[in-house]
Formats: structure tokens, C-alpha cells, sequence
């Protein structure tokens, strides 16, 4: 079995660019105020995702192993 994760928009950074959504399409969703929230909370890991996360343009999504809470992106310094 394979890692589980909870992914996180912070909506007082998003910013809409949609670069989530075209990264990881089905991941990711814009509402109608253009602010990105993941379909769903937690997920099986996905390259895809962590790609998302990479290229946000301002850095506002967060993935945490779903079973412990372990940051896996943001990297800590």
C-alpha cells in the first residue's frame, strides 16, 4: 500500500493562475472565485501533485502524509 496524502490550498495565497489545475488535471479545481481547492482532501501520492505543488506560482499548496502529518511538500530548510 502506498502513501497517503493530505493536500491543502492556502486561499489567502492562491491566486488563480490555474497552473494546478493544468499540471494535475482532475486534481485540482478552481471555484468560481478562481481560487484552487483540491477534489479531493486526502489522495493516494501522486507525481502529479507534488508537480502542482512545485509550480505553484506562489507556493500555497501543501501535501502532509495523510497517517502522521509529516510535511512532505514544502521541503523544510
Amino acid at each position: 500500500m502506498g502513501d497517503r496524502w493530505r493536500v491543502e490550498v492556502d486561499r489567502s495565497l492562491c491566486i488563480g493562475s490555474g497552473m494546478c489545475v493544468l499540471t494535475a488535471p482532475g486534481g485540482f479545481v478552481l471555484d468560481t472565485a478562481r481560487q484552487s481547492h483540491p477534489t479531493e482532501p486526502e489522495s493516494d501520492a501522486n507525481e502529479k501533485i507534488l508537480e502542482a505543488a512545485e509550480g505553484c506560482p506562489v507556493e500555497a499548496i501543501t501535501i502532509a502524509l495523510a497517517h502522521s502529518g509529516e510535511t512532505v511538500f514544502p521541503p523544510e530548510d
